[in-house]
């Protein structure tokens, strides 16, 4: 469990704790306290535990050291971090020509779930409606816009016959909207856990698909199946709708 003494790696330790199918057998953290009885390394070279899968729920920055290490032990990973760079998802996608990769901007079923509706809505709906996404997140999340409302935005592009681009603030420039432009908004603030907003803006008309987080538990109970899911899998990428489809 690689962010095991984060708060999702806790979430994820908690609930694998009381699911007899899964055993967490080792951790990666930067904080080596050893909360739930398994070692936990700072050093993905010096694990030296062997494992069916690795689920990566940390910062980017750790993520060329996971996809190492899955690689070395030949084991599939779970990446469920956020915030990754273009170089990091190319990385990504040249280790899953040798070991499995599950790769989910959101380990929500809902969310996944989300996703396909607004796909369906924007073809329903076409051009004649503006697109807006607000993404709410608590005080301590450090990417922005969150991962989740990037890949909405990139699911409902690839649907649009028009040419879009991402509108992330409006203050700078003082011009109408255009029809190309896909509104992304980030908020800030308390114990926000995840929430995101699609809005579909027409004439004398809004139609708003929701979905919102009342508990990190979700996500971590995405990993989990996730997890299960990629295990014994031939090398590729996978992801969410892999495993919803099956």
């Amino acid at each position: 469990m690689s962010g095991c003494n984060g708060k999702m790696g806790r979430a994820i330790s908690r609930l694998a704790a009381s699911d007899d199918s899964v055993l967490i057998v080792a951790g990666l953290d930067i904080n080596t306290a050893e909360e739930f009885g398994y070692p936990v390394f700072s050093d993905p070279a010096k694990v030296d535990t062997e494992c069916d899968v690795i689920v990566d729920f940390s910062n980017h920055a750790a993520l060329e050291g996971v996809l190492d290490l899955a690689r070395r032990k030949k084991v599939p990973a779970v990446i469920a971090t956020t915030g990754l760079l273009n170089t990091q998802i190319e990385l990504m996608h040249e280790t899953a020509k040798y070991v499995p990769i599950f790769h989910s901007a959101n380990m929500s079923l809902g969310v996944n779930l989300l996703i396909d509706l607004v796909k369906r809505a924007s073809r329903a709906l076409g051009e004649d409606f503006d697109v807006e996404i607000i993404e709410k997140h608590h005080n301590q999340k450090l990417d922005a816009p969150s991962g989740t409302a990037l890949a909405i935005a990139d699911a409902l592009s690839s649907v649009r016959d028009c040419e879009t681009n991402y509108v992330y603030e409006r203050q700078s420039v003082r011009k109408k909207r255009e029809k190309t432009e896909i509104g992304i908004h980030s908020i800030r603030g308390g114990n926000i856990i995840g929430d995101h907003d699609v809005l579909f803006c027409g004439q004398n008309e809004v139609i708003t698909v929701s979905h919102s987080a009342a508990s990190r538990d979700v996500f971590a109970a995405g990993a989990i199946r996730a997890a299960k899911f990629i295990a014994g899998k031939p090398a590729g990428l996978y992801s969410m709708n892999d495993l919803i489809n099956e």
